[in-house]
């Protein structure tokens, strides 16, 4: 993962453009889902961004570390209350290794898909499965393909309108990438911003999790461990990496 998208603008404004994943019931079923699996072990957030999961996860008694390849991100973490418990390494989360083991590995809302290859997607589940003890878990959160609201012949689906905001993605299907659009109407101004992600189904992440010696452990439509069906938007898995 050689580019930074979260650049020192951008990480400025993160916290509120995704103020929504910090109400209480977002983040709480978040957080007792990976303290759950994390038992009295230590858990690895791979692109900690500015410490939303993990702050949380910390100071409910979880011992978290860190990877996150952007500078600007890792100082909006370090200036919150508890960020001293908090080690976070700078690198790119499908290479950087720190000290292990781990029980838990995890990565959430969406972060697999800022790496824009296969390959560095299979390099990351290699990571994580290298930093998991024998038992340990890795645990992705991501979202489904919206490519069944894709009418013929067109590429884009809007997945946000509201009078402060307004979101669009744009599928290259033959290349599983699609660019997300966000506008922000800021009383006078208008603020425009885009990432770029590799999108894949449920199944090829399962291979890439074999591909690193991990097995489907479990699979939910959310934190809250709703059914995963053909009709999820989402989903929450957890790989396990086999006992001695």
């Amino acid at each position: 993962m050689t580019h930074v998208v979260f650049d020192e603008r951008v990480a400025a404004g993160y916290d509120d453009a995704v103020q929504a994943m910090y109400e209480p019931t977002v983040l709480r079923s978040t957080v007792e889902f990976l303290a759950g699996l994390t038992g009295d072990g230590r858990a690895l957030e791979l692109a900690i961004g500015t410490g939303r999961v993990a702050l949380a996860l910390a100071a409910g008694g979880v011992e978290v570390e860190g990877i996150e390849i952007s500078q600007p991100m890792v100082d909006r973490l370090q200036a919150k209350s508890g960020a001293d418990r908090i080690r976070v390494t700078i690198g790119d989360m499908a290479t950087t290794r720190v000290n292990g083991p781990f029980r838990v590995v995890y990565l959430v809302f969406n972060t697999i898909t800022n790496l824009l290859t296969q390959a560095e997607q299979v390099a990351c589940f290699g990571n994580a499965a290298a930093h998991l003890e024998p038992g340990g878990m890795f645990v992705v959160e991501t979202n489904i393909p919206r490519l069944r609201f894709l009418p013929p012949g067109t590429s884009t689906v809007a997945f946000d309108r509201t009078p402060e905001h307004l979101g669009i993605d744009e599928y290259d299907v033959a290349n599983q990438l699609l660019t997300s659009h966000h506008c922000w109407i800021k009383g006078d101004r208008a603020e425009r911003f885009e990432t770029t992600h590799r999108y894949a189904w449920p199944a090829e992440y399962d291979l890439m999790a074999q591909i690193a010696g991990l097995t489907l452990r479990e699979r939910w439509s959310n934190w809250q461990r709703a059914p995963f069906t053909g009709e999820s938007t989402a989903h929450v898995s957890v790989w396990e990496k086999p006992q001695r």
